[in-house]
């Protein structure tokens, strides 16, 4: 069977082919298809159903490109597991909400469902609890957020906190005084802000104290007003810490709490603070939980390899135990 798509304008061929013909070469490998391309028609070739669904991969692909966006492995490789899944009418929402410009002048937008239904999460609750895996954008969408509500003056200070929970190292062995003991665990905070405020607007917020990156220690006794509050890593908070910082929470005040449950470092027997707090808050208005799954992964695509073999093994281990 054979599929003829015409293609309006020329860049929008050059765009959905992408450099050495990438994006094209995997709707072939993932649909075992020929796609070829004559002046303004592209002829997708193969078995019918095949064919069919290759045909909505690339259509779906131009309609992204038609509204300005730029095609990546990430977004072309999502957007087949749409179709794969029968869900490609989702796609067309994908481009449509820009959650912050960075100081770069680059658009920040949700590259998936699960992104999607995060952002908006944020936006109409309180409390937002992300649980999900490594490379879904828990952390970085959620600084975002918090800029452009700082921007718009929604909130008169960000705060970032983590608890500095040691994965395998000691913080007693690193050199220099307590901030620069602290300072590598809240690096990621750190450059999601740089991202989106840029270095020199950064520090002129952290000096004036608009801006707070501090480890989850700090947060005791306070009353947190006019702020958004995000706790990245919070699988390595304990019941006692997760309790206390969740009723830091102030007036006008929003929080958003992430962490991935495969990855806790806290001490064995330790219970996660962050998976007692989905049980127990899941049923309170204005507190919102929402699960990544490794669908959601915005990293290269070896990262939603690796999450599923881990997940595999989690699972055979599981098995093996009942027996």
């Amino acid at each position: 069977m054979e599929q003829i798509i015409n293609i309006d304008r020329m860049e929008h061929a050059v765009a959905l082919f992408g450099s050495f013909d990438e994006n094209i070469k995997i709707i072939e490998q993932e649909f075992s298809v020929k796609v070829r391309a004559r002046d303004s028609e592209l002829k997708v070739s193969g078995e019918p159903e095949d064919v069919m669904r290759a045909s909505q991969v690339v259509d779906s692909l131009l309609n992204l490109i038609n509204r300005g966006e730029q095609l990546s492995e990430q977004n072309v490789r999502y957007c087949i597991s749409l179709v794969k899944e029968g869900s490609e009418e989702k796609i067309e929402s994908l481009s449509l909400d820009c959650v912050c410009i960075t100081a770069k002048g680059k658009p920040i937008k949700p590259k998936t469902i699960g992104q999607k239904k995060y952002c908006s999460s944020i936006e109409n609750n309180t409390v937002t609890i992300a649980v999900g895996p490594a490379g879904t954008g828990k952390t970085y969408l959620a600084v975002a957020m918090a800029v452009t509500a700082f921007r718009a003056k929604e909130v008169n200070r960000i705060i970032l906190t983590r608890p500095a929970v040691e994965a395998g190292e000691k913080l007693g062995f690193l050199p220099g005084d307590l901030q620069s003991k602290v300072d590598p665990y809240l690096r990621p905070l750190y450059d999601a802000l740089f991202d989106m405020l840029g270095a020199e607007t950064f520090q002129k917020y952290l000096e004036r104290g608009n801006i707070e990156v501090a480890p989850l220690a700090y947060m005791r006794g306070r009353t947190l007003e006019e702020s958004f509050i995000i706790l990245d890593e919070a699988q390595n908070t304990t019941s006692e810490q997760m309790k206390m910082f969740l009723t830091r929470l102030g007036a006008n005040s929003k929080m958003v709490i992430t962490g991935d449950v495969t990855q806790i470092d806290l001490p064995s027997g330790a219970k996660s603070g962050l998976k007692e707090a989905v049980k127990i808050l899941k049923n309170i208005k204005g507190i919102s939980t929402l699960t990544f799954s490794e669908k959601d992964v915005v990293r290269h695509k070896l990262v939603q390899d690796i999450i599923r073999a881990y997940e595999k093994n989690e699972e055979l281990k599981r098995r093996n135990e009942k027996r």
